[in-house]
C-alpha cells in the first residue's frame, strides 16, 4: 500500500513542501526575482533582504526559487501530459491493431528513440520560440516512445484476455474496446511512468535553460542556472540553490512514482 511505504511518503512531504514554496510563498515573498535588488555576487546573510545572496548582476536568488518554480512545475507537468497523451495514443494503436499499423507506428518510435533527446528538443526550441509553452511541446515530442512501447506492451497482453474477447463478441465497436475496456485496465503501470516523466520534463527544462534555450522572459529554476553558469566558482549559492531545489522537487517525484508501483502492482500489494 502507498501508505505503507516510507519512501513513498517521504517523497510526497518532499512534494508538499515544494508545492507550499511555489504557490503559498511567493504571497509572503512578493520580490519580483527579476528586480536588482542588491550588489552583485553578494553571499548568503550578507544582508537580511537577501537570505540566500544574490546572483551576477544583484536578483534576489530566493526570489527565484520561490517564484520560479511555478515556471519550472507548469513546464514539468505539461511536457508530462503532452508525452502520455501521445504515447497512450500511437501505443494503444499499435498494440490493438497490430499487423501493418504496429510496425507503421513502431518504427516511427524507433525513429524518435534513436534520436538524441536533448539535441532534438534544442533544435525544435531554437526553430520557433523559447517560449515556455514550446519548451513543454518540445520535450512531450521527444520523450514519448517510452510511454508509447509500455502501452503497446500492456494492449498486446489485454487485448488477448477472456473479457476482452467476450467484449467483442458482444459486439462492441473497437473505440470502445480501446478506450473502456483495454486503457483502465493497462493504467497502473502508464500511471507510474506518467509520473516519473514529470521528473524527466524538469531536468528536461533545467538543461535546456543551462544551454541558454530557456524563456528569458519568464523565471525558472533551471533559468537561474543557465544565467549564473559561469559565476559557479565565485558565486556557488546562485546555481546550487536552484540546483537544490530541483534535485528534491525530482527526487519527491521519483519516490513518489515508486510508491505507485507498489501500491498499483497487484504482486507487491498482497505482500
Amino acid at each position: 500500500m502507498f501508505i505503507r511505504n516510507k519512501s513513498a511518503i517521504a517523497g510526497l512531504l518532499l512534494m508538499t513542501l515544494v508545492l507550499a514554496l511555489t504557490l503559498v510563498m511567493p504571497a509572503f515573498y512578493p520580490v519580483d526575482p527579476f528586480d536588482i535588488v542588491w550588489g552583485p555576487l553578494a553571499p548568503p546573510g550578507d544582508a537580511p533582504e537577501i537570505p540566500l545572496g544574490s546572483d551576477f548582476v544583484g536578483r534576489d536568488v530566493l526570489a527565484g526559487i520561490i517564484h520560479g518554480g511555478r515556471a519550472t512545475l507548469a513546464v514539468g507537468a505539461s511536457a508530462a501530459l503532452i508525452t502520455v497523451v501521445i504515447g497512450i495514443s500511437i501505443g494503444a494503436a499499435a498494440g490493438f491493431y497490430g499487423g501493418f499499423v504496429d510496425e507503421i507506428l513502431m518504427r516511427l518510435t524507433e525513429f524518435f528513440q534513436v534520436l538524441p533527446a536533448l539535441l532534438f528538443a534544442m533544435v525544435l526550441v531554437s526553430l520557433f520560440s523559447q517560449s515556455l509553452a514550446t519548451i513543454a511541446i518540445a520535450i512531450g515530442v521527444v520523450s514519448w516512445p517510452p510511454v508509447a512501447r509500455l502501452t503497446r506492451a500492456e494492449f498486446l497482453k489485454i487485448k488477448e484476455l477472456e473479457y476482452v474477447k467476450a467484449a467483442r463478441a458482444i459486439g462492441a465497436r473497437n473505440r470502445r474496446l480501446i478506450w473502456r475496456v483495454i486503457l483502465p485496465n493497462a493504467l497502473p503501470p502508464l500511471i507510474v511512468s506518467a509520473t516519473l516523466t514529470i521528473g524527466v520534463a524538469i531536468l528536461f527544462e533545467a538543461g535546456l535553460s543551462f544551454l541558454g534555450l530557456g524563456d528569458p522572459n519568464v523565471m525558472s529554476w533551471g533559468l537561474m542556472i543557465g544565467f549564473n553558469r559561469d559565476f559557479v566558482v565565485d558565486a556557488w549559492w546562485a546555481v546550487t540553490f536552484p540546483g537544490l531545489a530541483i534535485f528534491v522537487t525530482v527526487l519527491s517525484v521519483s519516490l513518489i512514482g515508486d510508491g505507485l508501483t507498489d501500491a498499483l502492482n497487484p504482486k507487491l500489494r498482497d505482500r
